[in-house]
């Protein structure tokens, strides 16, 4: 499937590597920035893969998918393994058929709360 980064997920990855950059130095910014693409890829290829969890009390259509499920996959890389990924990848599978990632964020945030611009709100 075609993958779309949402403005929010470009910008919330900027950040994730940035922050990891400044805290952990070069070599764990480019396992992580490894992690993300291999996740990003592994949704495109499989949306519906193991690990992904449908969210429809968060937004119509919306799953997430913990990058902690593509570590493995990601290590054999050869560019390290991250040991404790806390991301996740939040996304929506579009009516043409898209995968639409909206935002990237840490697995302690409230998702309801950074919902990306677009995706429809479940009325509580």
């Amino acid at each position: 499937m075609e993958v779309i980064l949402a403005p929010d997920a470009r910008s919330d990855i900027r950040q994730i590597l940035s922050w990891t950059q400044e805290q952990f130095g070069t070599k764990v910014r480019h396992s992580y920035a490894t992690l993300l693409e291999t996740a990003i890829k592994q949704i495109a290829e499989n949306p519906h893969r193991i690990g992904s969890v449908q969210r429809s009390e968060i937004a119509e259509r919306c799953q997430t998918y913990h990058l902690n499920f593509s570590r493995v996959a990601a290590g054999k890389t050869g560019k390290g393994r991250v040991r404790r990924p806390r991301h996740v990848l939040l996304y929506r599978i579009t009516e043409s058929n898209v995968v639409e990632i909206g935002r990237v964020l840490h697995d302690t945030m409230d998702l309801k709360k950074h919902l990306p611009s677009g995706y429809r709100k479940i009325q509580e």
